[in-house]
């Protein structure tokens, strides 16, 4: 865990807005939060693009990442939104309070935890009927995902061009996750599948075209 919170550390002095892959799902997963939720969990939040979405529909925000820098630019930019919580904080450390969130939220985080026990942490800390939702990257397994990451790299580069004005992200941030890229591991999407059969039934798992799944499960 300090290999990742240097690496983010690295990253976040890097960034320069909200941009990237990540953000490019976030009106889908907003769908499916409920418009008033009391309280929110966002797990891993980065420099808070996603917490200051759920903002807007949650009476408080607790945001966690293990990063300080993360967490620094998170506030900076965050400031007027007084219903955020931002804490460093490694999740698998600190204690989240039994049947207590409406809405857990985690974006590209998931593959640097203990996946089963970090989904029963998250489990316990959902009230009843409250949602959890994830966004992650998957490891290709068979032809089809194969074509679909050779069709998803041209999407890429031009949304990128058309947000940003630029084919390639600059070349101290493509060093940056180049090196944070070469410890991280992804489950495929059977595992995926797999694990939500045996630990989450009835969760909606659905895999996006940028190397993402997503997966929605409501707590009965």
């Amino acid at each position: 865990m300090s290999a990742i919170q240097k690496d983010f550390d690295r990253i976040a002095l890097l960034s320069t807005g909200d941009s990237g892959t990540n953000t490019r799902y976030h009106k889908f997963l907003l769908r499916h939060i409920p418009l008033k939720c009391k309280a929110s969990l966002d797990i891993g939040c980065g420099t808070g693009s996603f917490s200051r979405l759920l903002a807007a529909r949650s009476e408080r925000v607790l945001a966690i990442d293990l990063s300080p820098n993360m967490i620094s630019v998170a506030k900076a930019r965050s400031q007027k939104f007084e219903n955020i919580e931002f804490q460093v904080a490694d999740v698998m450390k600190i204690d989240l309070p039994p049947d207590h969130f409406d809405t857990i939220v985690s974006i590209a985080t998931l593959h640097h935890l203990p996946t089963r026990e970090m989904l029963s942490a998250m489990k316990r800390a959902l009230k009843a009927d409250g949602t959890l939702i994830i966004q992650d990257l998957f490891q290709a397994e068979g032809v089809s995902d194969f074509i679909s990451s050779a069709v998803a790299m041209p999407v890429s580069v031009g949304m990128r061009f058309i947000k940003s004005g630029r084919l390639r992200e600059p070349r101290e941030v493509r060093e940056a996750w180049a090196e944070h890229g070469r410890t991280d591991t992804y489950l495929t999407m059977s595992q995926v599948r797999q694990i939500c059969g045996d630990m989450l039934p009835g969760a909606k798992v659905r895999k996006h075209l940028l190397w993402r799944y997503s997966l929605i499960w409501k707590k009965q």
